[in-house]
């Protein structure tokens, strides 16, 4: 059984799926999700791998990165592997959550691993705070430029078209149209 998982819909798995391969997993046993960041363990392909999990088999992941981003996700994990008598692989490392020897190992990795997402975060923070004062970091662009809000709240004034039309027209989201008209109210502060 092998899980691979990629944090945004624009990175591609087919390194992982071939790392799993070459560690022996079947490609029709590898489970994946992808476009989920490591902030949030609710990962359905994960899930489904662990579900699949049976006494005596050993769930592949390339890197514990990919499985896991805290201490608490890893136990958490060891500990369902525990419940199914499985064992976990770790680029070809095999971990034994049931050997006292392989779940401190495996603790260690999952201090690692959280270490490595503390850091990332941190070095994101300083680089968007150095961004900042330089005038690089302005946001978001608007999702309209000031003359087609206006035009889009004439519309919205007009009482013509439903918002779904409306956001359809302006190809926005449907939250966009409801904020411009609550901004126009006054309840939502306007950068513009």
């Amino acid at each position: 059984m092998g899980y691979a998982r990629v944090s945004t819909a624009g990175q591609d798995l087919t390194a992982q799926r071939e790392q799993l391969v070459a560690l022996g997993v079947d490609e029709d046993r590898i489970h994946v999700d992808h476009g989920l960041t490591g902030t949030n363990r609710a990962w359905p392909g994960l899930e489904t791998a662990l579900a699949a999990v049976r006494s005596g088999d050993v769930l592949v992941v390339t890197k514990l990165d990919r499985l896991a981003r805290s201490v608490p996700d890893a136990r958490a994990i060891a500990d369902q592997l525990v419940e199914r008598g499985a064992a976990l692989s770790l680029g070809g490392s095999v971990y034994d959550p049931h050997d006292p020897v392989g779940r401190l190992l495996f603790n260690v990795l999952g201090m690692v691993a959280e270490f490595e997402a503390d850091l990332i975060r941190m070095r994101t923070r300083e680089g968007m705070a150095v961004a900042k004062t330089r005038g690089r970091l302005k946001g978001r662009a608007p999702s309209l430029s000031p003359s087609r809000r206006r035009h889009l709240l004439t519309l919205v004034d007009a009482g013509e078209h439903t918002h779904t039309e409306l956001a359809e027209l302006f190809q926005v989201s449907r939250a966009t149209v409801y904020r411009e008209i609550q901004r126009r109210k006054g309840n939502i502060a306007t950068t513009r």
